[in-house]
């Protein structure tokens, strides 16, 4: 999706067309993968990290065009909000020293881009929604001007038939209907890629599936959209109904949304790409001239254009990602379940848990998806978007006896999932001082019971005992949060004082 995309309109024989032509290409996959076509071992990862803009109140400013003019950078691209930017890092080896090197990374960037921001009367902040944010920045005249966003939009609003029906019930409710999936445009999320070998990609998939829902619970940072306190991490009740294509009808029968985090656990990336054809109908049917078939039988490498269009418009919380790069084919699992912010610090050590957990529940003789059923990791999931690091988790007992019991996610991660982490990030072959360091806040945020969730409700409740309306208080917690983000010091050390 971060492509560029050119159509006026489809016809009728568009979807036709382009459902043939996917076909083609998911048999051109099942080809490479059965002659292992693809790329060798790398073990890179990459990061990218959403932002939004913000004035010196706190106030979303839609400028993002003006502000990258400012930046000049390829690294920082467009988003779906007119506040909204996007920083992507280029993948690193998962070894050594690559925690640090990338924290310098985005520290130097992100603070060059917050200078050029501010001297467009705005400042970057790292943050899962912007809790400023009213019903009339999230219209659809606030969406960037660029002709991807305008075609999504206006395709998954004729898909819908009707307007988009927000209806979150977490601390307080909210509900609201929209024209458009402007309201989308509130999250922003930290993605985390791995390039893995077609051997090891479900196993890796099926990890990142069992462990995001203690992602969530270490790094929820969105408790508050429109005013409201909702859910710990909102932004996933959020992304499904902004992005949701069926009518009540269709929800009531159980058609599964585009925003999914999945049914059962996996055998082959071929699963995921199969399915998506086989449940979702195309969004943007847009044919490109290959033929997939004709490029193997000339012995060159497909780019598989119609599947890895359409896989870009189904919104997996752990996406399979088929690219080619320098003409050799290669795997990425991108996770997509973490907010941004709320520091660099606290971004690499979201990191650093996800990649240290998902190496070694892959590397588990009898893996965690083997006794776990996949109902239990999906209500693990809303159990920790829910309730963040307040949440209860199933999770496997150890021994012979087997079975799920119940535990509290900050006692889980703490006398189980971090010896885990760091016995993975130690397989990648991390410098135990990167590994000590950052997993150490993951522990710290443990030990306090605090995240970027949890620091913006307290600091809102303590703003609302204050004396403070909410519309002040909300306003008074992110210019609070904004100056703490910059100090760079990881969100468990936060004072709740406004």
């Amino acid at each position: 999706m971060g492509e560029k995309v050119v159509a006026d309109r489809f016809d009728l024989s568009d979807r036709h067309r382009y459902r043939h032509k996917l076909r083609r290409c998911l048999d051109a996959l099942r080809v490479l993968l059965d002659e292992r076509r693809f790329e060798r071992p790398r073990n890179l990862m990459g990061l990218e990290i959403e932002l939004n803009l913000a004035d010196g109140d706190g106030l979303p400013r839609m400028m993002n065009v003006e502000v990258l003019r400012r930046i000049g950078s390829q690294d920082f691209q467009t988003e779906l909000g007119q506040f909204n930017l996007e920083v992507n890092i280029v993948p690193h080896p998962l070894s050594g020293r690559v925690l640090d090197q990338l924290a310098e990374e985005l520290r130097t960037g992100l603070g060059y881009a917050d200078r050029q921001a501010r001297a467009a009367g705005a400042g970057i902040v790292m943050i899962g929604i912007l809790p400023t944010l009213t019903d009339d920045d999230l219209v659809s005249k606030n969406l960037t001007a660029v002709d991807r966003y305008r075609l999504l939009n206006d395709q998954i609003m004729a898909s819908r038939g009707e307007e988009v029906v927000l209806d979150i019930s977490g601390v307080e409710r909210l509900t609201r209907t929209s024209g458009s999936i402007a309201p989308e445009a509130a999250c922003t999320s930290a993605q985390l890629h791995l390039q893995v070998t077609p051997d090891r990609f479900a196993d890796v998939w099926n990890a990142s599936q069992a462990v995001s829902a203690v992602q969530i619970a270490m790094g929820a940072n969105s408790p508050f959209l429109f005013g409201r306190e909702l859910w710990r991490e909102s932004r996933v009740p959020l992304f499904l109904q902004a992005t949701d294509t069926r009518p009540a009808e269709l929800s009531a029968q159980g058609v599964r949304p585009r925003t999914w985090f999945g049914e059962r656990w996996i055998n082959s990336a071929y699963d995921l790409f199969e399915e998506n054809f086989r449940y979702f109908p195309a969004l943007l049917p847009i044919c490109d001239g290959e033929d997939p078939q004709r490029v193997l039988a000339e012995g060159g490498i497909p780019g598989l254009p119609e599947l890895v269009l359409h896989n870009g418009t189904v919104y997996r919380w752990n996406r399979p990602v088929y690219a080619v790069s320098d003409g050799v084919p290669h795997l990425r699992v991108e996770n997509r379940v973490l907010p941004a912010g709320p520091t660099v610090t606290d971004v690499l050590a979201n990191t650093a848990l996800y990649y240290g957990l998902v190496r070694s529940l892959a590397d588990e003789p009898r893996p965690v998806w083997t006794r776990m059923p996949f109902a239990a990791a999906t209500a693990n999931f809303e159990a920790a978007c829910r309730y963040g690091i307040d949440a209860e988790l199933s999770w496997p007992r150890s021994g012979r006896a087997g079975g799920l019991a119940t535990v509290s996610a900050v006692r889980l991660v703490q006398e189980e999932l971090l010896p885990l982490a760091a016995a993975g990030l130690d397989a990648w072959g991390l410098a135990s001082a990167d590994r000590d360091r950052y997993l150490g806040v993951i522990e710290e945020r443990c030990r306090h019971r605090a995240n970027g969730a949890s620091w913006q409700a307290a600091a809102y409740h303590r703003a609302i005992d204050s004396g403070l309306e909410r519309e002040k208080a909300l306003a008074a917690l992110t210019r609070r949060y904004c100056e703490l983000a910059r100090t760079g010091e990881p969100v468990h050390t936060w004072s709740v004082n406004t």
